[in-house]
């Protein structure tokens, strides 16, 4: 897979210029030298097409290529969160319910929300009970009980974000009780099939990596153990290839009609537990992970760690770029900052072209007289006429709320980001028919600022402007 290779889903993909394969291929020979790591896979996709892959190993005449497959460890998080998520869409599930209405073997996790658990607020423990998970045979915890122990809540509920595997695992329990078979067999049915991720499975296939531990303080190296984890398998046991998570990259970037809508995917990257502070760097959705760059663009994605393997796979919206890396150690490397740097590459040496302007080819002259100035109270607001009879509210001046409408079939317009997501703005009109103000969650905006005859949330002083 290269620059000219053709795209997943066909037709040529746009080469990359040499001096970014060049820069590319020079990061991940520096996270491979730096973090001393056996091998390491780096590939990158644009606008959906697989650009470029690159790797780097110990051994010269040795090095492994897209179609290597290595351990992804929690990526695989995300892959079951699609599986829950197509439920819900089908109305099979609600993301409010406890997961108590569908496992009556879940413990003190069944008054946990489907929703808590994909996002990790369900306040579950981090780890199983017993022996550490990822270096144990599986059938060491043959029941979801095994799995919990007797006390597994660490946080009230819905309190806070607290990463727990175990959480994923009720996840997986669940796909496979609604759909009646393992949700491994559901991945591949439902997923893997549909986009042609054929090298992705529970278990290795030739070719693919050892895993390794590498001392910390001497180049020298010992093989991972690479247990099957049983019921733990949801949270981290799957092995893919870069060609396979390209597949998935560009998934998440734009959907697909037989697995999950974009509207969907935008639900699931929206942050679940709101971050700390302003400057969060971090944060996590509905089964996925977000990055915020220095420079303030919000990536996500996943990543995942087991014994001898690291993976990460990031994807940035405004760019249409993705960033896979996976490596074969079990620390060392920072693959992350490698998956994320080989987005802001391509970013920044070949930023991606405006789309094109160009007039709407159906205007409503009723839609169109709406445009313009609105004022909330003496604030001017700007009303904007988009494609598909959307419509943007923004401040006429810098600063305050700005939100983006979807036009619904009974002519009012519900909020899609901002303070307004989800509520509803409608056109209020007198007896003649005539536009009165509009009505936005009952903020009313009017055409002139506290407009005469306004109704009484915007009614004016009835001494009108004056002066001092």
């Amino acid at each position: 897979m290269n620059g000219s290779s053709p795209a997943a889903s066909g037709g040529p993909a746009e080469e990359l210029l040499p001096a970014t394969r060049r820069a590319l291929t020079r990061r991940v020979a520096v996270g491979q030298a730096e973090g001393r790591t056996p091998s390491l896979v780096g590939a990158v996709v644009r606008d959906s097409h697989p650009v470029w892959c690159g790797a780097r190993s110990m051994l010269e005449d040795h090095e492994p290529d897209g179609n290597t497959q290595y351990r992804i460890g929690s990526l695989t998080k995300t892959f079951v969160a699609v599986l829950v998520m197509r439920l819900r869409d089908e109305g099979r599930l609600d993301l409010a319910d406890p997961l108590g209405k569908y496992l009556g073997d879940a413990g003190e996790a069944k008054s946990a929300t489907i929703a808590q658990l994909l996002s990790h607020t369900a306040g579950l423990a981090s780890e199983t009970h017993g022996p550490w998970w990822e270096r144990t045979p599986g059938d060491l915890r043959p029941e979801l009980a095994d799995i919990l122990g007797p006390e597994p809540q660490r946080h009230p509920a819905g309190r806070v974000f607290h990463y727990s595997n175990p959480g994923y695992a009720l996840l997986g329990a669940l796909v496979g009780k609604l759909r009646g078979v393992a949700w491994h067999e559901v991945l591949r049915q439902e997923i893997l099939e549909p986009l042609g991720m054929a090298r992705t499975a529970t278990a290795p296939q030739s070719p693919y990596a050892r895993g390794f531990a590498v001392h910390p303080w001497a180049d020298v190296m010992q093989l991972e153990p690479a247990e099957g984890t049983g019921l733990m398998a949801p949270a981290g046991e799957l092995w893919s290839t870069a060609e396979d998570l390209c597949r998935f990259a560009a998934f998440l970037l734009d959907g697909h009609d037989q697995v999950l809508a974009s509207s969907t995917l935008a639900e699931m990257r929206t942050p679940a537990a709101p971050p700390g502070d302003s400057a969060w760097a971090s944060g996590y959705g509905l089964g996925l992970q977000l990055f915020r760059r220095d420079d303030g663009r919000v990536l996500y994605g996943h990543s995942g760690s087991m014994p001898g393997f690291l993976a990460t796979l990031c994807v940035s919206p405004d760019d249409g770029v993705a960033g896979i890396a996976l490596a074969n150690a079990t620390s060392g490397t920072d693959i992350g900052t490698i998956a994320i740097d080989l987005v802001k590459i391509v970013a920044d040496n070949e930023p991606r072209l405006p789309a094109r302007w160009k007039p709407l080819p159906h205007v409503e002259a009723a839609l169109l007289a709406l445009t313009g100035l609105w004022y909330w109270g003496p604030r001017p607001y700007l009303l904007r006429l988009r494609a598909d009879r959307a419509v943007e509210l923004s401040p006429a001046t810098a600063g305050g709320r700005a939100s983006r409408f979807r036009a619904e079939p009974d002519g009012t317009w519900t909020g899609l980001d901002g303070y307004y997501a989800g509520e509803t703005l409608r056109v209020v009109r007198a007896a003649d028919d005539a536009v009165e103000h509009l009505d936005l969650g009952s903020f009313v905006f009017t055409r002139e600022p506290y407009e005469p005859g306004a109704p009484l949330a915007a009614r004016p002083d009835a001494d009108g402007w004056r002066g001092v």
